[in-house]
């Protein structure tokens, strides 16, 4: 068996349930947050289309959420092939879903609330608007999320997914990993998203909305993805890795080509090609070449991450990665993101900026600085008591009692 060679880190206090393994992509759930929080203040400012270049790849920067699935699918994955590769149990479901839980839910809840409670335009919503967004359901009976929650429509979409992944873990996976059964159900993930930007999204909802609806299905792509990545890795640390493996490893031990790829493969996606840079709705064809296009961005710049003998002397890329400031930026990324759009709405009301007229820098900054007061506000007070809390799964509890009563010796009494 084979093993990835990493250089030691910068020592760095890690929250409760991150993985070690792959440090770097800590840094990378910044680098998404980052890009998505752009866009947003691009196009609250109005710079889509008036900044040429600039102001598409401004458009293009909701690429940070191909980033997130891609490393979702990599890292959620990863637990079922690796332990499949050493034939052991698959993880257990319920514990899972737990962890999944502690993870996205108390931010998200605090986010709805304060989202609902302050926003004006939120103010008649009924109950059963707030009900379906309390449960991230918005996408499912309507265009969108409420006010201040619109970006909520990736989430929703991560929340599907770790529901169905137990299942796709036991239809590609089972209880011995199977490469070709893993590409099997990959292509299958591809080719479901394929459909929908080319029919299924007009065969399901016809034109009731103005653009394809955010469901799962159309970025089952940018998952597989991830799991893709996550079969090399194991494979090459089982030693089975064949000459794909090798050239992901060849590719993936030049960061900066991989850097320089995604970077080009943004500029296509800047061009007609892939659709308006607004909210004008694409073509069919428009919306699958902006679909693969950033699944293939999010497989490059994850690649070096988790694919990659970090040197003895760590490079530029390394340096920037593993700083603990970085990757401290990566811990809080979370709230970053959900948090960084109701303070565009705070923001607007309270200042005498106008949407759409305020100049990007400015919005930008102060977007930028009030949102990490709060997403580290949210990290330090939500999420981190949240995650300690990873162990006292409910189910698993139960589950010990039962076996203990099932071994203690029989009294011949009851307890009542």
């Amino acid at each position: 068996m084979s093993t990835v060679d990493r250089a030691p880190t910068p020592a760095v206090e890690t929250p409760p349930e991150t993985a070690t393994t792959f440090p770097h992509v800590d840094t990378l759930r910044a680098v998404g947050a980052l890009a998505v929080l752009t866009t947003h203040v691009g196009f609250w400012s109005a710079s889509y289309g008036t900044n040429g270049t600039v102001g598409a790849l401004l458009a293009r920067l909701d690429v940070g959420v191909a980033l997130f699935f891609t490393l979702s699918g990599f890292l959620l994955s990863r637990a079922w092939l690796s332990r499949a590769a050493d034939g052991r149990a698959a993880p257990r479901t319920g514990h899972y879903l737990w962890k999944r839980a502690l993870r996205i839910l108390p931010v998200y809840v605090v986010t709805v609330t304060l989202a609902l409670a302050l926003i004006d335009a939120n103010r008649g919503l009924g109950w059963g608007d707030r009900l379906a967004t309390y449960l991230m359901a918005s996408t499912l009976v309507d265009a969108t999320f409420p006010a201040g929650l619109t970006h909520m429509w990736s989430l929703a979409v991560e929340l599907h997914f770790y529901l169905l992944l137990p299942l796709l873990m036991l239809l590609g996976v089972g209880r011995t990993l199977r490469p070709a059964r893993v590409v099997a159900l990959l292509v299958v993930l591809t080719a479901l998203s394929t459909w929908w930007h080319l029919h299924g999204a007009a065969w399901a909802l016809g034109d009731s909305l103005v653009a394809t609806p955010q469901w799962l299905v159309g970025y089952l792509d940018w998952f597989a993805v991830g799991i893709g990545l996550a079969l090399a890795s194991v494979l090459h640390e089982h030693g089975r890795g064949g000459r794909v493996v090798a050239g992901l490893r060849s590719l993936a031990a030049q960061p900066g080509v991989c850097w320089l790829l995604a970077g080009s493969l943004m500029l296509v996606a800047t061009t007609p090609l892939a659709g308006p840079l607004v909210l004008d709705p694409p073509t069919d064809a428009e919306a699958l070449t902006k679909n693969l296009l950033f699944a293939a961005v999010g497989g490059l710049v994850v690649l070096p991450a988790v694919m990659r003998e970090v040197p003895a002397t760590p490079t530029t890329y390394d340096r920037v990665l593993l700083h603990p400031a970085a990757r401290h930026l990566g811990f809080t990324s979370y709230g970053l993101f959900c948090l960084h759009v109701p303070v565009l709405h705070l923001l607007t009301a309270t200042t005498a900026w106008e949407p759409f007229q305020v100049d990007f820098w400015p919005l930008w900054i102060a977007t930028l600085v009030v949102s990490l007061v709060a997403a580290e506000l949210a990290y330090r007070l939500v999420e981190r008591p949240a995650l300690r809390l990873k162990g006292r799964h409910p189910l698993a509890r139960r589950r010990e009692e039962s076996a203990a009563i099932a071994s203690a010796p029989s009294t011949g009494t009851s307890a009542r």
